[in-house]
């Protein structure tokens, strides 16, 4: 009943934090919303008793990438995004899909049986780390390079145009 409660605080300020970080007009508050979402995520880790994952969520996520957002975000006018338009036009889409997917996740929850996974899940025994770390550059080296090469042409991408922007 307790990790029930405990779960329910942590998905709500989750969804809560996410909305605020897209929702903020100061690019830095979306940053700080950020980091109270990573926090959280790194709760809800614990509760489901996945320590390690909570560590590196804290670390990688909280620690690395948040300060290369931040790197970035002072790279940018503050004072003119804060008062630059918003692409108000595209709420009404954006508030479909996300009713549409909610709708979806109510709809499984109600059912309360999951589409079947194919996948084998994998077996930690005592050196789960380990075996993670094994796995993850073996078997799943491609995908984990795949998303560091996307993450590193985000951040290059952010940095040119804040870049462009100030010598203009």
């Amino acid at each position: 009943m307790i990790n029930k409660a405990i779960f329910i605080y942590f998905a709500a300020v989750i969804l809560l934090s996410a909305v605020l970080v897209i929702t903020r007009k100061n690019p830095i508050h979306s940053v700080l919303f950020m980091l109270l979402l990573f926090f959280h995520i790194a709760g809800v880790f614990v509760v489901l008793n996945a320590e390690f994952l909570a560590a590196v969520q804290l670390i990688v996520y909280a620690g690395a990438i948040l300060i290369l957002y931040l790197f970035v975000v002072m790279l940018l006018n503050v004072e003119t995004e804060s008062k630059a338009s918003r692409a108000n036009r595209y709420w009404p889409w954006a508030a479909g899909f996300g009713l549409l997917v909610a709708a979806e996740i109510a709809l499984l929850v109600a059912r309360g049986t999951f589409p079947l996974d194919t996948a084998q899940p994998m077996r930690l025994g005592a050196s789960g780390v380990k075996e993670l770390g094994i796995v993850l550059y073996t078997r799943y080296l491609v995908p984990f390079e795949i998303a560091s090469i996307i993450l590193l042409v985000g951040l290059v991408g952010a940095v040119m145009l804040a870049k462009k922007r100030s010598s203009e």
